[in-house]
């Protein structure tokens, strides 16, 4: 018997809605939820949440007793439009060679264990949806076309090419007096949200023969350089010639398997083969003219099947990168961000948002906030007292249908782990010294209780955070400095050594460093601070930083001293 859900945010509204539109058009079927992905280069966060978004989804709707698929079009047989930047094993001109040719038939990365371009970069996306939880069916569209699946659609296709045409044309505008680096319309949507299905092609308008909604690969060079100049609705004869290089056939397209619909009948055609109820676009499909608005007409007027719920969602960006595009180099993938976060930490971005919310991925300094954001989340969700859409979140990225996800056994903060693993360099033997001291009442006794979370802030620590920001504690003590010391910084300096042993433990030396400078002000050490008493704190704080890691800032002051050992504490500060 299939459940209500108790859950109040947007993943429940939407699968209320799907849910009645499913039982609307295809009563006991199972509910089918669709995602785009063009594998033309590294498959990155913006495109995850083409994923994402219905994953959450059919995830609530699966929670709720019903049977769901999640599918998953891997747009293999688009064809390859561009050389991406920075991509290892690439030479820009050699790879160019292959622009025009279906993905499945561009060769991989050199030195990549994978048998095309498309293969390569599929690899990595489903190894990280593998982690992430998503239960999906992969689709390959190169697979669909090439077998023939979808021949009666293509003949169909081109059978009312002329009404496809006029629905096109309702839409096709003037173009405006071209500027200096204008896109056409299409490859701008195609730029900005690549991964949501969107090819490359146009939409099949042009030439004198006639409008043909197909698009063949040619039979020598293998790319869609082609123009088809004639075609016979009775005999399905199909004449067309390779503008590249020269080539031209005559073929039966209800034999012939190597060419696929243009974009805009492509995606509109796979909504009715596939009865998709619900499919995100990014926003530029939802402008109008888009893929999106275009193909809800050609699918009722020529594929008589319905235009999928079909939110839009908005731009994934990375603190302190812009908008991202997969075409360009150096843009993070899902598999980046798991090197760093973990699987909950991660969905947990995707399920908290609105689909229209833009939001960012941290991948600075902001990581060791978001982490403290989400340990909070825990916290009150234990208690009983998160809000009910934060607790619904939670609930979406700590586990799904099937169970809970991995998690860290003794989840200690993320900028603790990330302080001890920049101190140590990795030191297996001393960062269990350290952690093992953070609470002397219940100790840390082996690193596996830590993992994953503390491989992830590790890797952080050595990837993400500059040379130069990177800590190294002196070796031996500034004498120089130690010795032009006034009586206030020594008094203050003798106060936190005289405190050591007695406080050896995170929340020990908690206390102590912001009370040795109420200490001095003939205060508790658990007054509340004045503004003064934050300016004393303040140049305290430095002192200390400059006396252990030669700089004026640092990790937070009692993890490094814990990190530093007491008896390297005392002789790096004179004691």
């Amino acid at each position: 018997m299939a459940q209500q859900s108790t859950e109040t945010d947007w993943v429940s509204r939407f699968a209320d809605e799907v849910i009645a539109e499913a039982e609307r058009r295809a009563p006991g079927k199972p509910v089918v939820c669709a995602s785009g992905l063009s594998p033309s280069g590294p498959i990155h966060l913006g495109n995850l949440r083409e994923v994402m978004t219905p994953h959450l989804v059919a995830d609530e709707i699966r929670r709720r007793g019903y049977e769901v698929r999640h599918l998953i079009s891997w747009d293999d047989y688009d064809r390859y439009r561009k050389v991406p930047e920075g991509v290892p094993g690439v030479d820009k001109e050699t790879w160019a060679q292959h622009i025009g040719k279906p993905l499945t038939s561009v060769p991989a990365p050199a030195g990549s264990a994978y048998p095309n371009w498309a293969e390569h970069f599929k690899a990595a996306m489903s190894e990280a949806l593998a982690e992430l939880g998503v239960e999906y069916d992969g689709i390959s569209q190169t697979a669909q076309y090439t077998s023939g699946v979808y021949r009666e659609q293509v003949l169909h296709a081109m059978k009312h090419r002329t009404d496809i045409d006029a629905i096109l044309g309702q839409y096709r505008t003037k173009k405006a007096p071209a500027k200096k680096s204008q896109k056409p319309v299409d490859e701008a949507e195609l730029e900005a949200a690549e991964g949501s299905g969107a090819a490359s092609e146009d939409d099949g308008s042009g030439g004198s023969a006639g409008y043909f909604p197909y698009k063949p690969y040619c039979g020598q060079c293998e790319k869609d350089l082609t123009t088809v100049t004639s075609y016979d609705d009775e005999t399905t004869e199909l004449v067309y010639t390779c503008t590249e290089c020269g080539f031209g056939e005559t073929v039966r397209l209800s034999e012939f398997n190597r060419g696929k619909l243009v974009w805009k009948v492509d995606w509109p055609m796979r909504w009715a083969y596939e009865g998709v109820i619900f499919e995100p676009s990014g926003v530029d499909h939802s402008s109008p003219g888009s893929s999106f608005v275009v193909g809800g007409q050609i699918v009722r007027e020529i594929f008589d099947g319905a235009q999928p719920i079909g939110p839009m969602y908005a731009f994934v960006g990375i603190s302190g990168m812009a908008k991202m595009s997969s075409s360009r180099g150096g843009v993070p993938t899902p598999g980046d961000a798991l090197k760093i976060m973990e699987a909950p930490l991660l969905r947990w971005l995707y399920a908290r948002r609105r689909p229209n919310q833009s939001f960012k991925i941290a991948f600075d300094q902001e990581i060791q906030r978001l982490y403290d954001e989400w340990d909070k989340l825990e916290s009150k969700v234990a208690e009983g007292t998160a809000l009910p859409a934060d607790a619904a979140a939670h609930s979406r990225a700590a586990r799904t249908a099937a169970g809970e996800l991995p998690r860290t056994p003794r989840p200690l903060p993320y900028r603790t782990l990330a302080s001890v693993a920049d101190i140590t360099a990795g030191h297996d033997e001393q960062t269990l010294r350290i952690l093992g001291e953070l609470d002397p009442a219940n100790p840390v006794t082996s690193l596996d209780e830590t993992r994953p979370r503390l491989d992830r802030a590790e890797h952080w620590i050595n990837t993400q955070v500059p040379a130069e920001q990177r800590t190294i504690v002196r070796d031996e003590p500034d004498e120089e400095q130690l010795a032009t010391l006034d009586e206030q910084a020594r008094g203050s300096l003798r106060l936190l050594l005289d405190g050591l042993d007695t406080h050896w433990s995170l929340d020990g030396l908690t206390t102590l460093v912001y009370g040795v400078p109420k200490v001095q002000a003939g205060l508790e050490p658990d007054a509340k601070p004045t503004p003064e008493l934050k300016v004393a704190q303040r140049a305290f704080f430095a002192l200390l930083y400059h006396l252990l890691v030669g700089r004026d800032t640092g990790p937070r002051l009692p993890t490094l001293l814990l990190a530093v050992g007491a008896d390297r504490v005392r002789k790096l500060l004179g004691g």
